[in-house]
């Protein structure tokens, strides 16, 4: 009898709160109900980060290193503008607070739809990225911001609506504002020379000592690209490993490693590539503006397509975008900071001073018609072969090292050898996509080499720190 009278009032109050919660909150008496990041769909990461690669394909400057920058800071503020509805989960924002991070805090016990928060954090950071692309890329972002506007609107109620926007948008805010406070990184795509902010410039040849040493090639601007982007901040790796292994001794020798390095790019293509050696190069070049994203997003692509076919919750989807932007973006920040250390030239200079004066590498430009291309700046290590390491890192640590996925990047296109091509794991893709740029003329095997253990390491770094609880 007792223990009844005590579960009766406790009854009564479970009424009372369900009917309080039913009540409040939506404007037609829908029940809000409180629920959790993982709860929800990708949609909405997922949705932007699509946009995030349709439209940096055409932004000017962005290659080498502000693509993977802007990536990194719109992943790690979605994550953590959603991070009170993610128990699991640790914040990172306490690594960061010295620098000048400072993260706006959620209203205590108020109700969240956490698709909007980060739809907010997007909407307001994306444009903020892109002000300088033209018209009909900035058009795509300002559409998907109509877009889920209403999608999410539709699926809440405008106050909550309202509170979930304003507040991934006011962490969106705090996001830039530190992003502004790096001297190197920001605005870096406006002199990708030199740097916008200090007005340095970058003298190639006051840093060219003779052969071996590198110079700017032909076709191309003939200044080499992100000459102090390795000065940029980095959000995990420390100033001393930003510096990678040193490269094989400079040698004209035809019995020293760096030649036989050079014959090994050279029989690529000489006399013909093959088809399978072209497919591979084109495949996974992702050089040209215009012509695809650049080649540190080709991996937030590929997680796209991984969190689009398991239907990720986004949850999950936060962390990937998180840890795999971050990543990117040191990874950049490293290979630029060892390229210009080292210094190293290209298999192109190598290969017509000491084995074949009228060879040409396979990097051809499918909109100019430019033919015999290599990137301008110096050889090692690579960074698609940095950044491909630190992403296929990262992406396994997410969604499992044994992961086999066909990659869809380029799939339908027909001005080049995008047919999909299939792995057994993350890392057999980036060891491919490392490869790929021996077929292609415009790397020795050591900078690709270096290129995945540098950023495997950087990657693994990004891992380790204390995501779970």
């Amino acid at each position: 009898m007792k223990l009844k009278n005590l579960f009766l009032p406790f009854l009564g109050g479970l009424l009372l709160l369900s009917v309080f919660v039913t009540s409040c909150g939506k404007d037609d008496d829908t029940p809000v109900q409180t629920q959790l990041v993982a709860d929800f769909s990708a949609e909405a990461s997922l949705e932007w980060n699509q946009t995030f690669h349709e439209v940096e394909r055409y932004a000017a400057g962005y290659r080498p290193g502000p693509a993977p920058r802007a990536l990194a800071l719109m992943g790690l503020g979605a994550y953590e503008a959603c991070i009170t509805g993610m128990p699991d989960y640790n914040s990172m924002e306490s690594r960061y607070t010295s620098s000048g991070l400072d993260i706006p805090d959620v209203q205590p016990g108020a109700e969240y739809h956490w698709p909007t928060v980060v739809h907010g954090v997007y909407a307001n950071m994306m444009p903020k990225f892109f002000v300088d692309v033209p018209a009909d890329a900035q058009a795509k972002i300002t559409a998907r911001i109509a877009e889920l506007d209403s999608k999410f609107l539709a699926a809440t109620n405008q106050e909550l609506f309202d509170r979930s926007k304003a507040y991934g948008e006011s962490v969106g805010e705090a996001m830039w504002a530190w992003s502004k406070t790096d001297t190197y990184g920001d605005n870096a795509y406006k002199n990708p020379f030199g740097n916008f902010n200090t007005n340095e410039e970058y003298d190639w040849a006051a840093h060219y000592t003779g052969p071996g040493d590198w110079e700017p090639t032909t076709p191309g601007p003939g200044k080499g690209m992100g000459p102090y982007y390795g000065k940029a901040r980095t959000f995990v790796i420390t100033e001393s490993q930003k510096l990678s292994r040193p490269p094989l001794a400079h040698s004209d020798d035809p019995t020293s490693a760096l030649y036989g390095q050079a014959i090994q790019v050279y029989a690529q293509n000489t006399p013909t590539l093959s088809h399978e050696a072209e497919w591979i190069g084109e495949f996974w070049s992702d050089d040209l503006i215009n012509v695809t994203f650049s080649p540190g997003p080709r991996w937030t692509a590929i997680a796209n397509q991984i969190i689009e076919s398991h239907d990720t919750d986004l949850e999950t989807a936060l962390e990937a975008y998180a840890k795999c932007g971050m990543a990117l973006s040191d990874a950049a920040v490293a290979c630029w900071h060892s390229k210009y250390y080292y210094n190293f030239e290209r298999p192109e200079t190598y290969i017509k001073r000491v084995i074949d004066p009228n060879w040409e590498p396979a990097l051809t430009d499918p909109i100019s018609g430019a033919s015999g291309m290599t990137p301008s700046f110096p050889a090692y290590p690579s960074g698609h072969s940095t950044m491909g390491g630190a992403g296929a890192a990262t992406l396994a640590s997410v969604f499992g090292y044994g992961l086999a996925l066909t990659d869809r990047c380029h799939e339908g296109r027909t001005d080049f050898e995008g047919a999909p091509r299939s792995f057994n794991s993350l890392y057999e893709m980036a060891y491919e996509n490392a490869w790929s740029r021996i077929p292609l003329g415009v790397h020795f095997w050591m900078d690709c080499e270096e290129g995945l253990r540098l950023g495997t390491f950087i990657g693994e770094e990004v891992n380790k720190l204390p995501w779970k609880k």
